[in-house]
């Protein structure tokens, strides 16, 4: 691993390091995370559902439907790792979860819910585009940052909140889980880390990352599970690393245009790849077809800013990766739903914001659970 000398303190990067994200092995903040979960989710849904109808019949199942078990909370503690091939199989065609209700509401580690989430759309346009990704290429390439020693771990913080389906009974509604606190923690290999999400999470403090699995399993490295070390060996020749993102991206979502993307975007919220990978990852994002702008966004927690976005035609959904106009700092990102879908009887409106992120802090700290700031 090539250590690249940094330009800054380790407290100025805290304040500037917004560009660079951080190592996640399959938990990224941006639509992997959120459409692995709600999968889980519906698959859940339908084995109770299958369950219920069976309860019905007492010779089936031999239990009365008066009798029948409440759904339980839907446990999530990690998806990428104990379901892998099923979920990033299907993440691309998912546009919005499910949330099930155990008898007393909607649970999600006690996080509140609401209304669902909703924005104005506005116009993308396909001028400027180049040149856009060309500036926030450069200030990537620019930025220096401290290399992960042995021992340390890359902390990231962000704000996030999504939009659901929340099913009681047969009827269904549209909520949102409230804007809440992420923070997650990583090793340079990937097999060492930490998450607290009460969206994901049912215990407060969050729970390991750290491999073997509880299969025993211990994933490999690649572009939609990323490590750090990973990152450091990838190509950063535009044309050669997008390759490698479509060859990666083959036979996932609902398009290969639409998944490398996605690939991309995935990369920018939660892993950490060196200044010179980063610049290339945008001028590599330039070359996919469909990729627009989109002015005047606000992230999850409201700074203004400019979009690079693609819209998944099939899903009618659009990624927004957010960048302060001005600076080009990397703000966060959201999916926001640009067409109407009869998926979920149609109770998803253009305009309705499915999942959204933003960066607050990143740092390398030289314990598990370290906050910059707080101490250990």
């Amino acid at each position: 691993m090539k250590a690249t000398p940094s330009r800054q303190s380790p407290a100025e990067w805290e304040e500037t390091a917004l560009l660079l994200p951080q190592t996640a092995r399959d938990l990224p903040t941006g639509r992997h995370q959120f459409h692995k979960e709600r999968l889980m989710a519906r698959i859940q849904q339908d084995i109770q559902q299958n369950d219920m109808q069976q309860g019905d019949n007492p010779t089936t199942t031999g239990m009365p439907s008066t009798t029948r078990p409440k759904a339980g909370r839907l446990r999530l503690p990690r998806p990428a790792i104990t379901f892998p091939a099923l979920a990033l199989a299907l993440a691309g065609a998912v546009t919005l979860g499910t949330v099930l209700n155990d008898g007393n509401g909607v649970r999600a580690g006690g996080l509140a819910t609401g209304p669902a989430l909703t924005t104005q759309l506005g116009t993308p346009t396909t001028k400027g585009v180049p040149q856009l990704l060309d500036e926030i290429s450069l200030v990537a390439a620019e930025t220096r940052n401290p290399v992960i020693k042995p021992g340390q771990y890359v902390y990231i913080e962000s704000k996030s909140a999504d939009t659901y389906v929340r099913y009681d009974g047969d009827k269904a509604s549209l909520e949102s889980h409230a804007l809440h606190r992420r923070q997650i923690w990583q090793s340079a290999d990937g097999t060492k880390g930490w998450l607290i999400d009460p969206a994901v999470n049912d215990d407060p403090e969050g729970e390991t990352l750290s491999l073997p699995d509880e299969q025993g399993n211990t994933p490999v490295a690649g572009l939609n599970n990323p490590s750090y070390d990973f990152l450091t060996k990838l190509t950063t020749d535009p044309d050669k690393l997008l390759t490698m993102i479509y060859k990666a991206a083959e036979g996932h979502g609902n398009s290969p245009d639409q998944q490398a993307f996605t690939t991309i975007g995935d990369l920018l919220g939660e892993s950490y790849p060196p200044a010179e990978l980063y610049s290339a990852l945008f001028k590599a994002a330039a070359k996919i077809p469909g990729v627009v702008v989109v002015p005047n966004v606000k992230d999850a927690i409201g700074r203004p800013g400019v979009a690079v976005a693609r819209l998944d035609e099939t899903s009618g959904a659009r990624e927004e990766w957010i960048f302060d106009a001005k600076s080009h700092v990397f703000l966060g990102q959201r999916q926001v739903q640009v067409k109407a879908t009869s998926e979920d009887g149609g109770l998803v409106k253009p305009g309705t914001i499915n999942y959204t992120s933003a960066i607050v802090k990143r740092a390398v700290v030289d314990g598990m659970r370290e906050v910059p700031g707080e101490g250990s």
